[in-house]
């Protein structure tokens, strides 16, 4: 633990933001990270609390205690070392994880929670500004050879764990660039791709093969999922050429909204209108950006994928922003006594948010309303929630002014095409149906083929589909080898 009377002492310190007007003019990070010495200050907070609930919330089982001790006694480099042992890519779920670990700390029982997620920010940064993140080679080959479809961060994960246990690892994705929807669907404000491409760097000199531009099966025709593939290769071709196929794809199938007026120009799903940012801000051409400049804004969906289309529209310089939710709007606060120490139900308000944005709760879209095939505004209704089931309010119907809808509802599962191709059986939801425990160990009805991250759970967080990543690679090496020492 940190200082015995830490908790008692010091409160918890936030990392800063630069002021709204200087980050709207970029699509830089605009996080300020912890000094070292405010670190040290949220390390000694850390409680020696016997159980520490904080690595069960963590979905890849940080060993937080340990490296929060560290972080106060001044040892960065063995502090890196824990955090490494356990979470291939803490740069990434150092800026983009919504922190379920300080949920599940003991402190927020009646307190403010420990900044694990800051902590664990400094300590990646601190790890790869003093050269301590270094390939980390295989003791031996094994001559087996494995290949990942879709390199978003459950197949960059299996793919680093598969290569250091000595596997000839491929991974595939159909897009230009490794990273997946880490890449094309996260803002370069939360997460600059500079990150991906040193992990890239690191796990070729490991000794992953990369093939972008490669579709794997075939996507429906009309597909509004992203794909620039310039080369097909057919499931029973991986199944000849790899001793294991493990599918780790996103969950790309976007829920619509099939209302009138749907087929509109200027309504748009959320995940092609973020990833034509990113693509933009690599340098790559785009056909023709969706832009939302001097725009009035409507994004449907409250969530984070509905923030980050928030954030981008003011980056464009739209004239107005509104974000939909259709539940109720939650309580400024969570009841700790009931919820903790689980992941909590209150209003959460992202930096987004704060840059400029009306947010409408319990509203939902009756129609799209256009003029001369575009959109102009939504024919909007009140609902309630009455046993369960939405009911609209009587007369709330509205009409609202809008040139640009962003259908940011989340996904519904992955492409179901691909998994079609390779013939294996899914879930009630539509993913890839892979059991996760000891027998099961993520394989699919199919012989030779794994699932995981998306793929197989649908979606979910980054910090899971690193953990999905993780663990699929240990079972597919114990499926190869009888035996695998790679963690779980």
């Amino acid at each position: 633990m940190g200082k015995v009377t830490g908790f008692m002492e010091f409160e918890r310190v936030e990392e800063g933001y630069a002021p709204v007007g200087e980050r709207l003019k970029n699509y830089k990070e605009f996080v300020i990270g912890l000094k070292a010495d405010d670190a040290k200050i949220q390390s000694a907070r850390c409680m020696d609390c016997g159980t520490p609930f904080c690595n069960s919330g963590c979905p890849v089982n940080n060993i937080i205690p340990d490296f929060n001790d560290l972080v106060y006694r001044n040892d960065w480099a063995n502090a890196f070392t824990v955090l490494d042992s356990t979470n291939n890519f803490p740069e990434f779920t150092g800026r983009i994880c919504p922190a379920p670990c300080e949920a599940a700390c003991t402190l927020n029982v009646n307190d403010d929670p420990v900044g694990i997620k800051s902590i664990e920010h400094a300590i990646i940064d601190r790890a790869w500004a003093e050269g301590w993140v270094k390939p980390q080679l295989p003791k031996h080959k094994t001559g087996k050879t494995v290949a990942v479809v879709g390199s978003g961060p459950a197949g960059m994960a299996a793919a680093q764990q598969l290569a250091r246990a000595g596997h000839e690892v491929t991974l595939f994705e159909k897009n230009d660039r490794i990273g997946g929807l880490l890449r094309y669907g996260i803002p370069d404000f939360k997460m600059e791709k500079l990150h991906i491409d040193r992990r890239v760097e690191q796990m070729r000199a490991e000794g992953v093969r990369f093939r972008t531009g490669v579709m794997v099966g075939q996507l429906p025709d009309g597909s509004k999922v992203m794909n620039v593939a310039r080369e097909t290769v057919s499931p029973e071709q991986l199944r000849a050429d790899f001793d294991a196929v493990l599918l780790t794809g996103g969950a790309e199938q976007s829920r619509d909204l099939p209302v009138p007026g749907r087929d509109l120009d200027g309504v748009h799903f959320a995940m092609e209108f973020l990833p034509q940012q990113n693509q933009v801000n690599a340098g790559d051409a785009v056909a023709r950006q969706i832009m939302a400049t001097d725009k009035h804004v409507i994004v449907i969906g409250g969530g984070d994928t509905g923030s980050d289309c928030v954030g981008t529209s003011n980056r464009h310089g739209a004239k107005s922003v509104t974000q939909f939710e259709l539940m109720p709007q939650p309580p400024e606060e969570e009841n700790k006594a009931l919820t903790w120490p689980y992941w909590p139900y209150k209003l959460r308000t992202s930096s987004s948010h704060e840059e400029g944005c009306e947010r409408e709760f319990a509203i939902g879209t009756k129609e799209f309303i256009g003029e001369g095939g575009k959109v102009t505004a939504l024919k909007t209704v009140r609902v309630e929630w009455q046993g369960g089931k939405m009911v609209e309010v009587p007369g709330s119907e509205e009409v609202l002014k809008a040139d640009l809808v962003l259908l940011a509802m989340g996904f519904v599962n992955p492409v179901a095409s691909v998994l079609d191709a390779f013939g294996v059986e899914k879930d009630n939801r539509g993913n890839a149906k892979a059991s996760t425990d000891f027998l099961g160990g993520y394989r699919t009805s199919v012989d030779k083929v794994f699932a995981a991250g998306d793929m197989r759970r649908g979606q979910s967080l980054v910090v899971w589909a690193i953990r999905e990543g993780r663990q699929a690679a240990r079972a597919v090496d114990e499926q190869l080898m009888g035996a695998s020492d790679l963690p779980r």
